[in-house]
């Protein structure tokens, strides 16, 4: 039992914390290091009100009230080479997935219904190890389509680990955004991913980032990574510094070997949030996959207003997610306008 003086002690700490991180991040701009983001990891409940309270103020002075509004469908589901041991995409575990293709107007249909929801962002994904000509060739002829549709929704990718010749490809056809998530920090990822390393990844972002894409990159909270991993893991995504961070939280997939991870804690979350923001401050910070499961309604309502300025609407790529309509709901509730198609183009 902690006693009073002990306690008075641990508040004076966790208010210095909160007030070195204001003057540096909200004041300067500038990203809290490693070693002081596992100080913000590490405060008490008792600071948690004051940690969010400060990491909405730093996402509202350095990105503005804006929330961008994202749908994403999968063109080829399931039967992934890799082992990622969340993934229920993998065709090493006995999930219940089964490999699946999206046919050109089941992806002209979603690309549109995604645009009017007042999405600015479409992702196509794939569940590869990286795109081969077969890909590559259905996502450019589903660009076209889109377009041709009259759709002018911004067009992002996800395809996995990436050739120059395969960038490039993505650049001439239009998408101007790519995901490729590190999932997690570079000293746990042997844990959770085997067939590749987290230097492959870092290579494909590279180049994504030299060819004049958006880089959109982040991964999952509650892998069996320690707090002085994710401490890590959100300092080395602010030393790549993204244009964009997705924040998902395991969702245990039956038949892969994470099946009995137990959910992050929502305290902890919203902890882990707030900490990223403070990482990064300018980056659109995405609450993408297991938002529903760790949070539920009013803790996705904190998180809002713990730093997160965009969120991913409707399904996700193998689990349902909330209605649309709910998060634009939300989104009118909490006096958050959404990014307008005009202003991201």
């Amino acid at each position: 039992m902690t006693s009073a003086p002990e306690k008075t002690s641990l508040d004076a700490v966790g208010a210095d914390v909160l007030r070195v991180a204001r003057e540096q991040v909200l004041e300067r701009g500038e990203g809290l290091a490693e070693a002081q983001l596992l100080e913000v990891l590490r405060l008490g409940d008792e600071h948690l009100t004051d940690l969010l309270a400060l990491a909405h103020d730093v996402r509202m002075r350095w990105c503005g009230p804006e929330v961008e509004v994202e749908g994403i469908i999968s063109l080829k589901t399931g039967g992934c080479p890799e082992d990622c041991h969340f993934c229920s995409q993998s065709g090493r575990f006995p999930t219940p997935v089964r490999s699946a293709w999206l046919d050109i107007p089941g992806l002209v249909k979603a690309a549109r219904q995604t645009a009017e929801t007042g999405a600015t962002e479409f992702c196509i994904v794939a569940a590869v190890r990286g795109p081969d000509k077969r890909l590559l060739t259905q996502v450019r002829e589903g660009v076209k389509a889109i377009r041709a549709d009259g759709n002018d929704i911004q067009i992002a990718c996800s395809l996995g680990m990436l050739t120059q010749e395969q960038v490039d490809d993505l650049v001439d056809m239009g998408v101007h955004r790519y995901n490729h998530n590190l999932e997690t920090a570079r000293s746990h990822f042997p844990n959770v991913v085997t067939t590749h390393t987290w230097e492959e990844r870092w290579e494909t972002l590279r180049m994504i980032r030299e060819a004049g894409m958006e880089v959109c990159c982040g991964g999952i909270i509650g892998m069996g990574e320690t707090v002085e991993q994710r401490a890590e893991f959100a300092a080395q995504l602010a030393e790549l510094n993204p244009d964009e961070c997705t924040m998902n939280f395991l969702i245990p997939q039956p038949g892969t070997p994470y099946e009995h991870y137990e959910i992050v804690e929502g305290k902890d979350a919203l902890r882990t949030v707030a900490a990223f923001r403070l990482a990064m401050p300018r980056p659109l910070i995405r609450f993408s996959g297991g938002r529903e499961l760790t949070f539920g309604d009013l803790g996705t309502k904190q998180g809002m207003l713990g730093g997160i300025n965009a969120i991913i609407v409707g399904n996700y790529l193998t689990n349902l997610g909330r209605s649309a309509d709910q998060d634009l709901e939300m989104l009118k509730d909490l006096k958050m306008p959404v990014k307008a198609l005009s202003d991201s183009l």
